[in-house]
């Protein structure tokens, strides 16, 4: 009988701590977040752009811009991130503005360029999730169009603002920053600059022939659990 009270004893000694380790794992798993090595969301929000060289200065052309973001962790606190967008770019007049020979007043002026734009960045993380970083976007152009009005509708005729196209791909520098507002939504404000002209070629009216497209970009992002 002492033997067999000692068995059962053992037993339920072994019992109890399997039980007990089995309460404290599973706890552990349920409270201490898993660590993922991809995971993505969605991003949506505004352009705020102009282009430099059009002789219109100001950030007045807003366009979309939307898609979809993944990141990867590559080490403690860094990670980096593809995305696929479509961003609406451009530039537009506020105001009338004398031509560059002074023989017409500009009345109208707007450059639409619409990209499929592929940002590759890396982000450094601080304690509450909020990120920053930078890095450089490939943009295929997809769609463009340029209007003009002046002062003189003959000229407005033979203008052919088209014929001075845009290059097919753009290249940008990229640097911004994600603050963590509640679980999985960020507040995306970030800056890009061309690294390469969008084209090389304008009507003489219409200011320098190089010309580069920058913007500020303030969006609303959201990972998924």
């Amino acid at each position: 009988m002492v033997k067999n009270r000692k068995i059962r004893g053992l037993i339920l000694s072994l019992f109890l701590v399997v039980s007990t380790e089995g309460i404290t794992f599973a706890q552990s798993n349920y409270y201490i977040e898993e660590q993922r090595t991809f995971y993505g969301g969605a991003v949506v929000g505004a352009n705020f752009s102009q282009i430099d060289g059009d002789n219109f200065a100001g950030y007045r052309k807003i366009g979309l811009n939307a898609g979809g973001i993944i990141y990867t962790n590559i080490a403690p606190k860094v990670a980096a991130s593809m995305e696929i967008l479509y961003s609406q770019r451009g530039a537009r007049a506020h105001k009338n503005q004398v031509s560059n020979t002074k023989q017409y007043l500009i009345t109208d002026y707007t450059i639409d360029l619409h990209y499929a734009e592929v940002p590759l960045q890396i982000h450094y993380y601080d304690k509450r999730k909020s990120h920053f970083g930078g890095g450089f976007s490939y943009s295929q152009l997809i769609g463009s169009d340029e209007k003009a009005t002046t002062s003189n509708t003959a000229f407005n005729d033979t203008a052919n603002l088209n014929n001075f196209s845009f290059r097919k791909f753009d290249v940008n520098f990229i640097v911004g920053g994600n603050l963590h507002l509640v679980k999985g939504l960020y507040l995306n404000v970030r800056f890009q600059y061309s690294l390469l002209p969008v084209r090389t070629a304008i009507h003489p009216e219409f200011g320098r022939a190089e010309q580069y497209s920058n913007m500020w970009v303030m969006r609303l992002m959201y990972l998924f659990d």
